[in-house]
């Protein structure tokens, strides 16, 4: 409608039965719109609601174990890592070390390298194995197309 001043955009609107609307409130001179409020309201909720369900939500999942862990626990908790890995949830892998346990971290580092380099095919490493307080931590990421098929 062009530039006009408050109260004639007001007064139009009330002749229309609409709301006057700011839209662009940041604007030199701000911009407004003579709308049905409530229907406006209203459209942005549904179109919020439909960009939600496209949204895809990354969960973390996490692997406890421990330096000296056996080769068959190893392989349960290889196993456990592809399955979160394949329905697209990342991974958090720790490593808790108890007493004087903690002198070998090279053994549990070693063991966390393993498990990435054995999930290749279904995610790769966020972060590389890091020492945090007693735990040796490392964070796998599930691979694109993996996590496009679920």
């Amino acid at each position: 409608m062009g530039l006009m001043s408050v109260q004639d955009a007001l007064r139009l609107a009330y002749e229309k039965e609409l709301d006057l609307v700011e839209v662009a409130p940041n604007a030199k001179p701000s911009v407004c719109r003579i709308m049905d409020y409530g229907k406006h309201k209203y459209e942005q909720s549904k179109r919020d609601k439909e960009a939600k369900k496209k949204q895809k939500v990354i969960n973390i999942k996490e692997i406890r174990m421990s330096p000296n862990i056996d080769e068959h626990d190893f392989n349960v908790k290889l196993r456990a890592a592809e399955k979160f890995l394949k329905s697209g949830d990342k991974v958090k892998v720790s490593v808790r070390f108890r007493g004087r346990a903690i002198v070998h971290s090279e053994l549990a580092k070693n063991k966390l390298l393993d498990l990435a380099g054995a999930v290749q095919d279904f995610g790769s490493m966020e972060r590389p194995p890091k020492l945090e307080g007693r735990n040796m931590i490392m964070i796998l990421l599930p691979k694109a197309e993996n996590s496009k098929s679920n």
